[in-house]
This record gives structure tokens, C-alpha cells and sequence, in this order.
């Protein structure tokens, strides 16, 4: 098994993603939300190459757990999450790193600081975003997104309305970031994601 974390404790079990991905299933039925998970974790390792090598499996475990307490407990998003992960015996930094992109909107009182947490609390609106946009396309894929069609999206606030706008700005900012720099750096990822699995 390859061990996520660098400072777990021992009692902690060690984890790997087919791991993350049981503890995933355990709480998590709805296509729509695995998919999600999937897409995010993917998201996460592909960053993780560029700005952590060698730690790919921690981001993307980060990733795919990220949502962990959403489908049961939307209420109490992230802070939920806490809990069940915990019980779960998964390590206390994958727990505070999965949960921080819940600061400042679900009662979450760690900010995201590492550039990894940072890029979780971006990219998980703008993953959702950058989807609803590429069903709408005609090659129903992200292999031909463009930045532009993005921002079009994006100003409107009627599509994927429940993408939070704000949170993506915050995100960008947190990164010191231009918007279109995460945008095409999101649609990038996504881009490495489909072609993989093609």
C-alpha cells in the first residue's frame, strides 16, 4: 500500500486510493456524486505533479474524499465530513486538508493554506462548472473547451447556478491567480482526466 501522509500517526490506519475510494462508496451511492469525487481526485493528481511530485496519491485522496458527509448530510457539509473520516481511522492531515474547502461557507473554521488546499477550495465549483459546460457541447467533452466558452458560462449566472462564483474568485485569489489562469489550468486537468480515459 502506498502511505498518504507524511506525519500520521501510527495508530492511523495506512491508506491507499482503492481505499479512499471504499470509504468513498461507503457513504456516497448517487452516480452524480461519485463522478464528482472522481473528477476532483483526478483534478487534485494532476496538480500534485506540478506542485508537489511525488505525493500524487495524498491529493488525489484528498480529492476523492473531499464531499466524504455530502449526500447524507448536506447540512452539515464538512463538519460531518470531519467526523466520519475520523471514524474511519483515515489520518488527521488528509481529514483537515479534504474539509478546509468548506471555510467560511459550512461552519469549517481551518482556511485553506497549503497551495494544495487552496486548490481544492478553486476547483471544486469550477470542476462542476466546466462539466455542466462540456455536456452542452456538441462532443459532449472537454477535449475541445475553451477558455472563452468558460468565462461565457461563467458570467452567467443563471448556468449551473449553484456554482459558487464567489468561491471561485476566492479561490483564484488564494492562488494569486487570474481567473483565466484557473480556467485553463482547470480545463487542462480535465482535459488530462478524459484523455486518460479514453
Amino acid at each position: 500500500m502506498t502511505a498518504l501522509c507524511n506525519r500520521c500517526s501510527e495508530r492511523m490506519i495506512t491508506m491507499d486510493i482503492a481505499k479512499a475510494r471504499e470509504i468513498l462508496e461507503k457513504y456516497n451511492k448517487e452516480a452524480f456524486h461519485l463522478q464528482h469525487a472522481s473528477v476532483v481526485s483526478g483534478v487534485m493528481r494532476y496538480f500534485a505533479a506540478e506542485f508537489d511530485p511525488g505525493r500524487e496519491d495524498f491529493w488525489a485522496a484528498v480529492g476523492l474524499l473531499h464531499d466524504i458527509d455530502f449526500e447524507e448530510y448536506p447540512e452539515e457539509h464538512c463538519v460531518k465530513g470531519e467526523l466520519l473520516l475520523r471514524e474511519e481511522g483515515v489520518c488527521e492531515d488528509l481529514i483537515r486538508s479534504a474539509m478546509c474547502h468548506g471555510w467560511g461557507l459550512t461552519g469549517v473554521t481551518h482556511r485553506p493554506e497549503h497551495v494544495m488546499e487552496k486548490l481544492l477550495f478553486a476547483c471544486d465549483e469550477l470542476t462542476g462548472l466546466i462539466w455542466a459546460a462540456s455536456l452542452m457541447r456538441p462532443s459532449k467533452s472537454v477535449l475541445d473547451m475553451e477558455v472563452s466558452s468558460i468565462k461565457k458560462k461563467y458570467k452567467d449566472k443563471k448556468f449551473a447556478a449553484g456554482c459558487s462564483r464567489e468561491v471561485v474568485q476566492q479561490g483564484a485569489e488564494m492562488l494569486g491567480w487570474e481567473l483565466d489562469e484557473l480556467f485553463y489550468r482547470t480545463i487542462m486537468a480535465m482535459r488530462a482526466i478524459e484523455s486518460n480515459d479514453k
